[in-house]
């Protein structure tokens, strides 16, 4: 039986290129779906101008925030009215080690200082992943 000219080679070559592209995807996907690390004010830090450092950034589910000043402030994840009114709803959870790891989740996230009247003085923030 005779075989066409090439033929076994083209389908190798065709298979292989099809192994290629798959394993492209799926390491692009991997690298879009990691998770970034935010330091809240960049080298500033959680601060009072905070709640505008979101502002031109592309948040997404599963970002983290992190570091701050422990002994000056605290981050307390709440809820909206928590948020306008500056006040810790119950179920709000804390973090005062100045090296949590905050997730965010999809949507808006709310988060105020509660250390020394801080949020009262403008040190809260929203931060919206999509």
């Amino acid at each position: 039986m005779a075989r066409g000219r090439g033929s076994a080679g083209r389908a190798v070559a065709v298979a292989f290129a099809v192994v290629c592209c798959c394993c492209c995807i799926l390491a692009g996907r991997g690298v879009a779906d990691a998770a970034a690390t935010y330091y809240v004010g960049d080298g500033d830090g959680w601060s009072f101008s905070s709640p505008s450092w979101p502002n031109g950034k592309h948040f997404h589910a599963g970002d983290v925030l992190g570091k701050y000043i422990p002994w000056v402030h605290n981050v307390v994840a709440v809820d909206e009215d928590g948020y306008n009114s500056c006040t810790t709803p119950p179920g709000s959870r804390t973090f005062a080690s100045g090296n949590d790891r905050v997730r965010l989740a999809k949507g808006d996230n709310f988060f105020i200082c509660t250390r020394f009247g801080h949020c009262n003085l403008g040190m809260k923030l929203v931060v919206n992943a999509a």
